[in-house]
């Protein structure tokens, strides 16, 4: 799984049958932020480091050959109700004299005395911040309170939608890519499964080019630290959801001196492996699903049974027979059939926010009835797809781009085949899909420049770090692990269901999401809301 995007407050996706990704240990350089090279982290910013408040600060020097990036000029134009602009960015940090790209980038400005700039990202890797940031003039993403003080900034990462997206496939081809099994069960759809990968990779390095080498989360946040300049803040203001909290942690140890109040809510820890995140991950959505069907069962005409294990015991029936036979939709452009690949999008699209479950059961007892219509729409949403056939984003092109050049995967098949065991035992419903998702950086044709780092950002101010409880995508445990190696982390746990917390519901969690963004405050050891 690789975690998605949390659109105008909603909760996040995973991204099904991929490897989340883990940490990036370095893609280009040219700047004097460093990485150790061990299991620990050593990190330093440029000697100036950022003075004053912490939400804003005075700017600090550009780094050694990027002054023509960090001095750079945005010009802003109306674009609805934010201010757009673009910037640019290198393709390759070690080569700042070649070949730049523009990314896309939009501003929701304060509506009270501004503190400074504060950058959201929804997640992904493929969320777009551009139509997140924008969604906070609509009253999500951010409090009243937050919004009244801070400008809310957005970008498209690099390869994503409005920046240099990464196209791989036409939409007919990734309806048919998105469709495909997602547990093959013998060595032939094994087979299939490597070379659906390996296909998917070469359509991407023949259609992006240089680029697709240079759309790692470390290079991510390097043009973050740019943004922040041509912001004109000396530090770094940030909210970042799910792959967001990623993204933010190796900003945070690249720059730690210019970290200033920093959110990362639905946490994807950069030091553990891609089996121990697929495992988390099984073991997140099964916990997940068993919240969802002990839910059901408790109300009148529950279609997965009276009791626990007899529902479970009916999903994991189903999720085989649309295997075997894919039921009939109508309505959905080239898509005429539900398979596995496209019910398990549908199923996993609710388990993200505990008011979808209603629909989810409305879709069950239709899929039981012999239309799929209702599980396919769903899938629609969790694949950034209209019914036409179309999609509106690019994010499941780019999310194997982004993921295995963070670190790689193997292409050995047993591999999978005794990781599918594993997982089974502890996640019978979603384990199998979880441990075969690794193949897809397996097969990558791009050779990984990171590796998972434990990351510290020794020196940064605090940084709020938010988990919920029964998280599917970003188990609580990753939370508590991250704010236990930050030096300076601090966690605030929500006793709840759903991916990431702030905007979604708990007034307890806002408001000390909202302390910590207004005021500096930090929660009490322990808080939980």
């Amino acid at each position: 799984m690789v975690v998605r995007r949390s659109m105008a407050g909603l909760a996040s996706v995973t991204v099904l049958g991929l490897a989340l990704a883990g940490c990036s240990g370095g893609s280009g350089g040219g700047d004097s932020a460093t990485r150790s090279s061990g299991g620990g982290q050593s990190s330093t910013a440029s000697s100036a480091g950022a003075s004053g408040d912490a939400a804003s600060g005075s700017a600090p020097a550009a780094p050694a050959g990027l002054a023509k990036f960090y001095d750079q000029q945005l010009k802003w134009t109306d674009c609805g109700e934010a201010k757009c602009a673009d910037l640019t960015v290198p393709v390759d940090y070690a080569k700042p004299g070649g070949p730049t790209i523009k990314l896309a980038i939009d501003k929701v400005p304060a509506t009270g005395h501004k503190k400074g700039s504060l950058v959201v990202n929804p997640g992904g890797p493929g969320g777009s911040g551009v139509d997140y940031a924008a969604a906070a003039a609509s009253g999500y993403v951010v409090s009243k309170d937050v919004r009244s003080s801070y400008d809310v900034v957005g970008f498209d990462p690099r390869g994503v939608q409005r920046s240099a997206p990464i196209t791989c496939y036409g939409d007919a081809q990734m309806d048919k890519y998105l469709a495909a099994d997602p547990t093959p069960d013998d060595a032939t759809e094994q087979q299939e499964a490597a070379a659906e990968s390996r296909a998917f990779g070469k359509a991407c390095v023949d259609k992006t080019g240089d680029l697709i080498k240079h759309v790692s989360t470390v290079e991510v946040a390097k043009d973050m630290d740019v943004l922040r300049a041509a912001l004109g803040d000396g530090k770094l203001n940030y909210l970042g959801k799910s792959y967001g909290t990623f993204i933010g942690s190796t900003y945070a140890d690249l720059f730690p001196k210019r970290v200033g109040r920093f959110v990362l809510d639905g946490v994807v820890p950069p030091d553990i492996t891609g089996t121990q995140m697929g495992l988390g991950q099984a073991k997140g959505f099964e916990q997940a699903t068993r919240s969802y069907v002990r839910d059901c069962v408790a109300q009148n005409n529950c279609p997965l049974g009276d009791n626990l294990d007899a529902g479970m015991t009916r999903i994991r029936k189903f999720l085989k027979q649309v295997d075997a036979k894919p039921l009939k939709v109508t309505g959905q452009g080239d898509v005429t059939r539900l398979t596995e690949g496209w019910a398990t999008m549908g199923i996993a699209e609710a388990m993200y926010d505990k008011g979808s479950w209603p629909t989810l059961t409305d879709a069950f007892q239709a899929a039981f009835n012999g239309s799929g219509d209702k599980l396919m729409a769903m899938a629609d949403q969790y694949a950034e797809r209209d019914s036409d056939g179309s999609y509106s984003g690019n994010i499941m092109q780019v999310l194997n781009a982004v993921n295995c050049l963070d670190r790689g995967g193997s292409s050995n098949l047993a591999t999978y085949r005794k990781d599918a065991k594993t997982f089974a035992k502890v996640a019978p419903t979603w384990g199998p899909m979880l441990a075969w998702g690794g193949l897809a950086c397996g097969e990558w044709p791009v050779k990984a420049t990171g590796k998972p780092e434990r990351v510290t950002a020794k020196g940064s101010g605090p940084i709020l770090v938010v988990g919920t409880t029964r998280d599917p995508a970003t188990p609580y445990e990753w939370a508590q692990r991250l704010a236990k190696e930050l030096d300076n982390g601090h966690l605030l746990t929500y006793d709840g269901d759903g991916h990431t917390a702030y905007k979604l519901g708990s007034s307890c969690v806002d408001g000390v999401v909202d302390d910590y963004l207004i005021d500096g405050k930090v929660p009490a050891k322990g808080k939980t809301c």
